[in-house]
């Protein structure tokens, strides 16, 4: 046991949220803290790049449950108003499908209700009900999964009799399923299933449970950070300078040394060895045992069940126009969503017909881009990378096809107004962040192969080492990570109490 929490330096691998938010609530308990970031700024994945007077985030688009952010600056004893800007989306999102309906999300009631009232009643009875269950099953997700930082569903299940287990978790069915018990209309159950988009899995394989994203949508708010989402990691660089957490940015960690089950040292790319008490590692589970740690065939084996959820071909375009159609959110669908799953999930294929999210930030931020001008992110799920990789060359043939697909549903010309384009494929997204295999959401959520949970927090094998982000629980999506280094630090507090 450490006697002094002041005296035991913890060193955090990565300045991802989920690393930030760990660096920032340890700090704030009292602890000794340093970050060894890769990359020449912090953020992981919430990333940016400016080319032309155009301002593009590379990573996260959305923020939700933004009392996950708050309590991270509150345990610093600050507000987090006093240091960015929420400003709320609406519509949250706009629908676009094959044959001409277009539907908007809307975030308040009576907006949905007007939406819902060009669908029969029966849709908006159903509507209604299936948003009841969301709430349901976030509820118990809450009081267990997120309130405390639980890992496992043994864990979860202690104390619940069987059959309330059943109701307010689904657990015989997938998200589609749990979908179609309450919503029949086409349309809406292809909104609906691409929520699923949050963890980059497939609706037809996670479990029913993942239905809780609805509500976490629609019951806190969907927002943009003022200014670029990049402004929040801007916000937390600035808290972290106020705790003296010391940021070491293109540090790059290379290898960890330990002593039987207690890790002692980094290694960094230069050669030189960092010592510390306590190891927390934004970089995901699989890739940090077998490139930091270098852990043996049967140890990696166990972790087989932990599988990259989807990457993603993200392209980035500057546009000397502007399309009235769009709002800040918008997706494009197949004309068979199941069949996108299945060939992104099942297959590994890049689809023939993807789903399409498009993210047009200029809608809510003109500032971002040369006036006139407007910015769209378009991010299709692809599979990670494989054995044998797909070639650029086959990436290239796939943009060709989304950018058919816009142009076919509403976007004409597109091609023809583009003044800057930045493209990224599962390789940079590897290369950029050692995510595994090019993931962008961590861990997939796969009813049969891991009911939706991730890696654990605490290192099964090492007495010192935790892990933090989207591939541990309670998941990707930045909430989440924000919130798993925040549990990291409470465990951490119990287990090193000084």
């Amino acid at each position: 046991m450490i006697a002094s929490r002041k005296a035991t330096k913890i060193a955090v691998i990565g300045a991802g949220l989920g690393g930030i938010s760990a660096a920032v609530s340890l700090a704030a308990a009292g602890y000794t803290v340093e970050i060894h970031e890769k990359n020449e700024r912090i953020g992981g994945k919430l990333n940016l790049r400016t080319r032309s007077g155009f301002s593009f985030d590379l990573g996260p688009s959305i923020l939700i449950l933004p009392h996950y952010f708050e309590n991270l600056f509150l345990r610093a004893g600050t507000n987090m108003a006093d240091y960015l800007t929420l400003e709320p989306v609406r519509p949250q999102w706009r629908n676009f499908f094959e044959d001409g309906m277009v539907i908007d999300l809307e975030g308040t009631i009576p907006a949905l209700e007007r939406e819902l009232s060009r669908f029969p009643e029966s849709e908006v009875r159903g509507f209604f009900d299936y948003l009841s269950y969301s709430r349901m099953l976030f509820e118990y997700a809450r009081e267990t999964y997120f309130d405390q930082g639980l890992d496992t569903w043994q864990e979860m299940i202690r104390g619940y009799k069987l059959t309330e287990l059943r109701r307010r978790t689904d657990i015989p069915r997938t998200m589609s399923q749990g979908i179609a018990r309450f919503v029949k209309e086409p349309h809406w159950q292809d909104i609906l299933q691409y929520f699923i988009k949050y963890v980059g899995s497939s609706a037809n394989h996670a479990p029913a449970v993942l239905n809780l994203l609805l509500y976490s949508q629609m019951g806190f708010g969907l927002y943009y950070v003022k200014g670029g989402m990049y402004n929040l990691a801007r916000a937390l660089a600035r808290l972290l300078d106020e705790l003296s957490v010391q940021v070491h940015l293109n540090s790059e960690v290379r290898q960890l040394q330990y002593s039987g089950q207690t890790v002692t040292h980094l290694v960094l790319a230069d050669g030189r060895k960092s010592p510390a008490d306590i190891v927390v590692s934004n970089m995901e589970v699989i890739p940090a045992y077998q490139d930091l740690l270098n852990e043996d065939k049967a140890f990696m084996k166990s972790l087989e069940k932990f599988e990259p959820a989807c990457s993603g071909l993200v392209v980035h375009l500057g546009l000397d126009r502007k399309y009235e159609q769009l709002a800040h959110h918008n997706f494009f669908y197949a004309r068979d969503q199941k069949k996108h799953f299945n060939a992104v999930f099942q297959k590994k294929e890049l689809p023939d017909d993807p789903t399409i999210y498009l993210v047009c930030p200029t809608k809510s931020d003109p500032g971002i881009a040369p006036p006139d001008h407007e910015i769209i992110k378009i991010l299709p799920h692809i599979p990670a990378i494989k054995d044998p990789p797909y070639q650029p060359e086959d990436y290239a043939r796939f943009k060709e096809r989304v950018l058919d697909k816009l142009e076919r549903m509403g976007l004409e010309k597109i091609r023809q107004h583009i003044v800057v384009e930045d493209v990224l494929v599962p390789d940079d997204i590897q290369k950029m962040y050692y995510s595994h295999r090019g993931a962008i959401y961590g861990v997939v959520s796969s009813r049969t192969k891991n009911l939706g949970f991730k890696a654990p927090k605490k290192s099964q094998k090492y007495q010192n080492l935790y892990f933090v982000g989207g591939s541990v629980n309670p998941g990707p999506g930045m909430p989440m990570v924000v919130l798993s280094g925040q549990q990291v630090c409470d465990r951490i507090v119990r287990e090193f109490p000084g």
